[in-house]
C-alpha cells in the first residue's frame, strides 16, 4: 500500500517494494552494515547517512550484530515540491546517485535524529486540516540539515568529464529560472549544443532521473509563487509561463499540484469556521 511517509528502525526493510516511490533517509546509529546500490557495494557505520531515491533499488542488505538504524522515507515528488527552484537540492541527486552515503559529525547526527523523530511523532496526525503543510515544513527542516554535510562532502569544483559538465550546465540553466517559459527538452539540448537524445541519456545516467523531472522540479515552485500572487490572473500566469492555451495550463497544474489553478488558489484562503 502506497503511503507518503514511513519511519522505521528496521535496516532490512529499507528496500521494501512499497518504498519505490519514496526517498529514503537512513542514519546508522550503532554497529555496521552494507548494501549494494547501482552495482556498487557500500559499507556504513555509526553516523553514516544514506540518502537514496527509490530505495527498492538497494540489494544484498546485510547487518552485523548490534547494528542500529533509524530511517524516514517520504514520497519523492512531495519532497521535491517543498523546495525552491534555485536551490542546492536541484543538483544534489547527481552526487547522491553516484555515492548515497554522507558522513555526519556527532552534532549533525543528533540534529538529524531529532528531525526524524519529530516527523515520526506527527505522522499520525492525519486529521489535522493542514497536515501536509505541517509535514512539508518538517521535511524541509530535515532536508536543510542534510544539505550542510552534503555540501561539505561535495564542494564546488570544475569537472573535466564531459558528461558531468553537461549535467552541471543543464542544472545551471534551470537555476536561472528559465523553466518559467522553457520546458521542452529540445530547448536545453540546443542551448548545450547536444541532441535531445544525448542530453536525456546523459542526465538519466548521471543522476538516475529524467530531464523532464528536473525541469518540472524547477518549474513547480515558480508556478506556486505566481499563483500565490493575487495580482496576477490565471490567464496572465499562463501567458507569462508560455502556455499555449488555458486548458494546457490547467492540465499542467492538475498534474503537478493535484488541483486546477482556481482550486489551488482557493486552497490558500483561510477557512471561515
Amino acid at each position: 500500500m502506497k503511503t507518503d511517509f514511513q519511519y522505521s528502525t528496521d535496516f532490512l526493510a529499507m528496500n521494501a517494494p512499497e518504498l519505490g516511490h519514496t526517498c529514503m533517509h537512513l542514519l546508522c546509529t550503532a554497529g555496521e552494515g552494507s548494501f549494494v546500490f547501482n552495482e556498487h557495494c557500500y559499507h556504513i557505520v555509526k553516523n553514516d547517512l544514506v540518502v537514496m531515491p527509490s530505495p527498492n533499488r538497494a540489494k544484498n542488505l546485510a547487518a552485523a550484530p548490534g547494528m542500529e538504524v533509524e530511517w524516514f522515507a517520504a514520497d519523492y515528488k512531495f519532497l521535491q515540491n517543498q523546495l525552491p527552484s534555485n536551490n542546492y537540492s536541484i543538483g544534489g541527486s547527481v552526487s547522491l546517485n553516484q555515492n548515497p552515503i554522507i558522513k555526519l559529525t556527532d552534532t549533525q547526527a543528533t540534529h538529524l535524529l531529532a528531525d526524524f523523530r519529530r516527523l515520526r511523532d506527527r505522522m499520525a496526525d492525519r486529521d489535522l486540516l493542514f497536515y501536509r503543510e505541517l509535514m512539508g515544513s518538517l521535511c524541509l527542516t530535515m532536508m536543510y540539515d542534510i544539505f550542510e554535510p552534503h555540501a561539505q562532502r561535495d564542494p564546488t569544483e570544475t569537472h573535466s568529464d564531459r558528461t558531468a559538465y553537461i549535467v552541471k550546465q543543464f542544472l545551471a540553466l534551470l537555476d536561472t529560472g528559465i523553466s518559467c517559459t522553457e520546458r521542452e527538452v529540445r530547448y536545453y539540448a540546443e542551448r548545450l549544443n547536444v541532441s535531445p537524445k544525448y542530453l536525456s541519456a546523459t542526465v538519466k545516467r548521471v543522476t538516475g532521473h529524467s530531464v523532464s523531472s528536473f525541469i518540472n522540479r524547477a518549474t513547480v515552485p515558480i508556478l506556486k509563487k505566481k499563483l500565490n500572487d493575487e495580482r496576477l490572473s490565471v490567464t496572465q500566469i499562463a501567458d507569462q509561463m508560455n502556455f499555449n492555451t488555458l486548458s494546457y495550463f490547467s492540465r499542467y497544474c492538475y498534474k503537478h499540484l493535484g488541483q486546477s489553478p482556481s482550486d489551488y488558489r482557493r486552497s490558500l484562503q483561510p477557512s471561515l469556521i
